[in-house]
């Protein structure tokens, strides 16, 4: 898009970025200043962070033992999908995250894009929204503190109303018939 001066409008975009640590670092420390430091790299690295949730403990799914730091970020940026995604990764890289061996396993930092204004994306590196993100409860819970009225692309719903539903879910499961 090209404005009447001739400057070009660059359009931005917001992301709402899941946040999650269980491992110390030798530089920050525990799980949570893990997850500030983070926020800090993404303002660092270009992204206007609008938001940030406090942080929460969770349990871990899979094979790590250790407890988890969550928390949610949204931020601002004119890059898309892809290049965010890169821009996230690098930071993981600089927290020491190697991307090889088994899925869930402990780490030192994970940023996950969970949802984006432009609505849905997919290509063979990134889904959005994130496909597990309706069943996590450490992801809707920091989420719904900084963007509750965000809605999901997909079941038209926003994050206070699917927060509402999982956690109603694990709280009265259905029984077999």
């Amino acid at each position: 898009m090209v404005r009447a001066s001739g400057r070009r409008h660059l359009t931005l975009h917001r992301f709402l970025i899941a946040l999650g640590s269980n491992q110390l670092h030798p530089q920050y420390g525990a799980p949570a200043a893990v997850l500030r430091a983070a926020v800090e790299a993404m303002a660092s690295g270009g992204l206007a962070v609008l938001a940030v949730s406090p942080v929460i403990r969770s349990r871990p799914i899979g094979p790590s033992q250790r407890e988890y730091a969550n928390g949610a970020a949204l931020v601002e940026t004119p890059l898309d999908p892809p290049a965010l995604l890169d821009v996230l990764q690098t930071i993981e890289t600089q927290f020491g995250r190697k991307r090889q061996g088994q899925r869930w396993r402990a780490r030192t930092l994970d940023l996950d894009i969970v949802l984006w204004s432009g609505g849905c994306w997919s290509d063979a590196r990134l889904a959005i929204p994130h496909r597990e993100f309706r069943k996590r409860t450490f992801v809707l819970g920091p989420a719904n503190r900084i963007a509750r009225h965000w809605r999901d692309p997909v079941t038209g719903l926003n994050l206070a109303h699917l927060e509402y539903r999982l956690k109603r879910r694990l709280d009265h499961p259905r029984r077999a018939p």
